[in-house]
């Protein structure tokens, strides 16, 4: 059983964004992208209690821009999906989760050193560019499902 509910259309759609956010960390940077991507879509809580769909997570708008940046900026993002990347989300959507995305909500490049929480939420680790968190504790039990 997957871990959310897809459409091919989804998995296009989800291999389009982990690539334009993290080709140049390879499969594996791809793969936790995907984690958190899927992890927004399983939680109920917090900024991601409306979000049940893949699309609903990639098109989300919080304070008024897209939650994922190339969205707006992607020239990648907009460019068709290849098949190794819709591979990889298809793994995503089926069963792949890995630390420190494992239960990660959240991601990104601070361009120096990870610091040890961002808007609250505590670090989980690093891999290359891009810091990952997750949840602080007792706030978002449903990100641990599935």
């Amino acid at each position: 059983m997957p871990r959310v509910k897809y459409r091919d259309a989804d998995v296009s759609l989800m291999a389009r964004m982990m690539r334009a956010e993290a080709v140049g960390e390879g499969n594996q940077g791809m793969l936790y992208v995907g984690n958190v991507i899927v992890n927004r879509a399983v939680a109920n809580c917090l900024d991601f209690q409306d979000v049940r769909t893949i699309e609903d997570v990639i098109y989300q708008v919080q304070g008024g821009n897209f939650s994922f940046e190339a969205v707006q900026k992607g020239n990648l993002f907009y460019q068709r999906a290849r098949s190794s990347e819709k591979r990889l989300a298809k793994q995503n959507l089926e069963y792949w989760r890995q630390h420190p995305a494992k239960y990660a909500l959240w991601y990104f490049n601070p361009y120096a050193p990870c610091p040890p929480t961002w808007y609250g939420q505590p670090f989980t680790g690093q891999f290359k560019n891009h810091c990952f968190y997750e949840p602080a504790p007792d706030t978002c039990g449903s990100v641990y499902n599935g």
